[in-house]
């Protein structure tokens, strides 16, 4: 049975729907080891600097074998102009050899497994999940806790998990993928941090921290 979605959780859907209608996984890959690749290297970083880097180490390295067996230095080198890149060169390359050593190369698509990979948390194994398996996930990165929580739909102080699961409790499961895209944009887009477009907002009079 499909859960009772609130009158406010309804109207953000509808507007933010309208103004994102085509919202979508914005890092660029061909097979699910770029994309497990390109999400671990997409935290605290943008998507499109993820996507600057991302051609020249695809062009390097293509399988399991080649992360786990590359030298570190050369992972760097290759991503050196991302943020936090010697700490992501390592977490792919353990992710290398831990998919090689333990997972005979294959990619787990088991929540928990996913999580032991090196720098995979819940929140990356949501995008993982849901984009490649299109298995029903609601991922809470930086925007979608600052929009959730602006909208009411979640709670000042809330974890990220504690957000996945108030957004999971007021949305069907058909919706979770499409509505954490377009959550997404909405924060990354219009509701930033710092300039939201509060003038134009269709949501500004539910706004829990409006900023006019």
């Amino acid at each position: 049975m499909a859960k009772k979605i609130t009158v406010p959780a309804e109207l953000i859907r509808t507007e933010i729907t309208k103004l994102f209608p085509d919202a979508r996984c914005e890092l660029h890959y061909s097979t699910n080891l770029e994309l497990l690749i390109a999400i671990i290297l997409s935290a605290q970083t943008t998507d499109e600097s993820v996507n600057k880097t991302t051609p020249n180490l695809f062009s390097k390295y293509h399988t399991v074998a080649d992360y786990a067996d590359a030298p570190l230095s050369e992972i760097e080198e290759a991503i050196r102009h991302l943020g936090l890149y010697q700490n992501k060169a390592a977490f792919i390359q353990k992710t290398g050899m831990m998919l090689r050593d333990q997972f005979g190369g294959v990619i787990p698509s088991d929540q928990k497994e996913l999580e032991k990979l090196p720098g995979v948390g819940r929140k990356t194994a949501n995008v993982y999940l849901s984009e490649w398996h299109h298995i029903p996930r609601i991922a809470v990165d930086t925007h979608v806790s600052r929009v959730s929580v602006r909208l009411g739909l979640a709670a000042e102080g809330d974890s990220p998990e504690q957000i996945e699961q108030k957004l999971m409790k007021q949305y069907p499961e058909k919706d979770w993928i499409d509505l954490h895209h377009k959550l997404i944009f909405f924060g990354r887009y219009f509701c930033t941090a710092k300039r939201p477009k509060c003038a134009v907002c269709p949501l500004y009079s539910i706004c829990k921290k409006p900023l006019l």
